[in-house]
């Protein structure tokens, strides 16, 4: 087949979990006594790991201000990490076609790539049982976060594989650029938590609405 292996990211592409986020969220701007925020702005502020999205909503803003005192974001992410313990999997789901689509590819080596902590991925993918269909896992805090591509060629090695046969599936910019700074192809997904982009202007080489379409590519000879 075209591709040995697929690398998988995790919120935005596998799980809605966005709902958990906005909860913790929104507990630790409460506790600072901070404005609490919007879903929808929650849900545009995700996928660059956890301790830019309490930056962020501390400045209420997507760009984080120079001047954020470093102490209160300290205390700010401190505080969402024990919330976030409490909340993690509790209102998260997988988007539709998922189970189908990774028990269709249960021959083919997958990746699990993350700027998620260690510690809530694995809660997260125990709680929705899909923690058996991946051979690798990559976290946020384990190296450099994605649009960084050292998670990604750590999955190459891991794997055994060469870029040229790794694809790699996400919903966001950082997953595009990840991909493509590792020379490896990428299907971008549009249902997920692209921060406002439009996921087109990067060029991926594929681009989907739905993620059963990603099998065929997947499997393609």
């Amino acid at each position: 087949m075209k591709y040995d292996a697929a690398f998988f990211d995790l919120d935005g592409t596998l799980v809605d979990s966005v709902y958990d986020l906005y909860m913790a969220l929104n507990l630790t701007l409460s506790d600072l006594a901070f404005p609490i925020v919007s879903q929808r702005l929650v849900e545009s502020w995700v996928g660059n790991g956890i301790e830019v999205l309490v930056k962020r909503a501390l400045c209420g803003d997507m760009q984080i201000s120079e001047h954020l005192d470093e102490a209160l974001s300290e205390r700010a992410i401190n505080l969402f990490y024990q919330h976030y313990s409490e909340q993690v999997g509790e209102y998260s789901v997988l988007y539709q076609h998922v189970e189908t689509g990774l028990a269709a590819l249960s021959g083919m080596p997958k990746a699990l790539i993350t700027n998620k902590a260690r510690r809530f991925t694995e809660m997260l993918l125990d709680k929705l049982a899909i923690r058996s269909h991946f051979e690798v896992i990559v976290c946020g805090d384990d190296m450099a976060k994605k649009p960084s591509p050292e998670p990604l060629l750590f999955a190459c090695d891991a794997l055994n594989i060469t870029p040229d046969k790794a694809i790699m599936i996400g919903d966001s910019k950082s997953d595009i650029l990840a991909a493509q700074a590792a020379n490896i192809d990428v299907i971008a997904l549009t249902y997920g938590y692209h921060q406002g982009e439009q996921l087109a202007d990067y060029n991926p080489q594929y681009l989907y609405d739905n993620f059963l379409a990603i099998i065929p590519t997947l499997t393609q000879r």
